[in-house]
């Protein structure tokens, strides 16, 4: 038998349109699938509980899509490669590339340290669209607005995303030894994942089927639709695209195929939102430190508050806001939260609690199941407004009026506030405002059954506003 070539997974945890595995399979060698779980390069962006959590689901899908032959690993993915091809005599590594700056620089060493020893190393393009450097403005720097980001930078450009490649039809596995996935220890200790098993599927499979499932009844209104919480008007689609369990090359060219006369603008919208995880992840790469430095510097003197109350009740959903405390409630149960109640909690956090960003980061990495550094690090900054094409200072969201426009009804807010599930529409939203007569009847005792509001959204306004324009000053 022929030296066994490696292909090694990571954010690509997929057969379909796998640049890496199809390229390792034109070879004729035989093929070694490896993943190796790395928590030592990664430090302190080593994945969360929640994105652990889909990843032992996930892998468990990849390996029987491999036949079981997927050969598991843990630790210094340097080490754990030079190992392997020590063991197997493999004469080449193969992977598609990914841009968080700790794995830029891991994979940059671990290319050169292969080429030093006389083996092959290959990445591929197979998470993004266009890769940064085919992004970029006339004169060769990153662009810092979206809008002329993805119509200059990407759609303006004669290359359009790659049709999907097919599923090699040559795959020949080189067996080898394997840590078993219970061995990488992923799940969590506490069983708090119960409803995230009914509500996901995770693997390439389940990627296939929630696409469909959103082109089939979601896409239509999405333009209007998915400002909606309660509506299906989304396409859940994001911790499937972070583990690469489909492409954007098959999102983008599958969904055109559903473009008619009556939804052209909702795919076109769709499609912008791919865009705007091409952006996040092309600041990342030329602006590797926004995980935790402010793009605009003139934030670094910004006057953030130090509440460890105020941030506790923000992420147990206990802010006596209720579109806040839904969204937070919705992110524990179900390792996601909606976009639209994304930007409500966010601004919440940083504009009318003036708690920093970070403190938003760090808990949406450890509870969402799309936890994705470039995403995570430009949202908050961009709901800041210290990130690139920023929300302006003075676009504080009001939750009540955010949820009165669009969870009119408090569909939205029942099903995760259900404390308060028996006010009137018209109080679903303020609660404080309704008399005692209707809390009496629906309940309700603000303080006991149901927060009363942390913080006066006015005074909090106010507030805000002038701690933004000392910045101007």
């Amino acid at each position: 038998m022929s030296n066994p070539i490696i292909a090694w997974f990571r954010q690509d945890l997929r057969l379909h349109d796998n640049p890496a595995l199809n390229a390792a399979a034109q070879t004729n060698q035989p093929i070694l699938p490896v993943y190796i779980l790395d928590d030592k390069n990664s430090e302190q962006w080593k994945m969360g509980a929640a994105s652990r959590w889909w990843l032992h689901h996930s892998l468990q899908q990849l390996n029987l899509s491999l036949d079981n032959n997927l050969c598991l690993e843990a630790g210094d993915a340097k080490e754990v490669l030079q190992k392997l091809i020590d063991e197997t005599k493999a004469d080449s590594v193969y992977w598609n590339r990914c841009y968080e700056p700790w794995r830029i620089k891991r994979d940059s060493e671990i290319k050169k340290q292969l080429n030093s020893n006389g083996i092959e190393a290959k990445s591929f393009n197979g998470s993004l669209l266009y890769e940064p450097h085919t992004a970029l403005k006339a004169d060769g720097t990153p662009y810092k607005v979206f809008t002329p980001f993805y119509k200059k930078g990407c759609l303006a450009k004669p290359l359009q995303p790659n049709e999907p490649q097919a599923i090699p039809d040559n795959l020949n596995y080189f067996e080898h030894q394997s840590l078993s996935l219970e061995e990488l220890d992923l799940m969590p200790e506490i069983p708090w994942y119960r409803d995230m098993e009914e509500a996901w599927q995770p693997g390439e499979q389940g990627a296939q089927k929630r696409l469909h499932i959103f082109l089939e009844n979601g896409v239509n209104d999405y333009k209007v639709g998915r400002n909606f919480p309660a509506q299906e008007n989304i396409s859940r689609l994001s911790p499937h695209l972070h583990f690469g369990e489909i492409s954007p090359n098959q999102v983008w060219c599958e969904s055109k195929t559903y473009i008619d006369a009556e939804n052209q603008e909702d795919i076109e919208c769709f499609h912008s939102e791919l865009g705007w995880r091409e952006f996040s992840n092309n600041l990342l790469y030329y602006f590797p430190d926004i995980p935790r430095q402010n793009l605009q510097k003139k934030f670094d003197a910004f006057p953030w508050r130090n509440d460890q109350a105020a941030l506790q009740c923000w992420q147990q959903g206990q802010t006596g806001y209720p579109i806040v405390d839904a969204g937070m409630r919705e992110l524990w149960q179900t390792g996601y939260m909606h976009n639209r109640v994304r930007m409500i909690v966010g601004s919440f956090l940083v504009k009318n609690l003036l708690l920093h960003w970070h403190h938003g980061e760090d808990w949406f990495w450890d509870t969402l199941l799309d936890a994705d550094l470039a995403n995570n690090s430009a949202s908050w900054q961009w709901i800041a407004g210290c990130g690139a094409d920023a929300a302006p200072y003075f676009r504080i969201f009001n939750p009540v009026t955010q949820g009165q426009k669009f969870d009119k009804e408090g569909v939205y807010v029942r099903q995760y506030v259900p404390e308060i599930s028996a006010l009137p529409d018209k109080f679903i939203h303020n609660p404080w405002e309704a008399g005692e007569d209707i809390l009496s009847e629906a309940g309700i005792t603000l303080g006991k059954t149901y927060p009363e509001p942390i913080v006066d959204l006015k005074e909090s306004r106010e507030r805000a506003l002038a701690a933004f324009k000392q910045l101007s000053n």
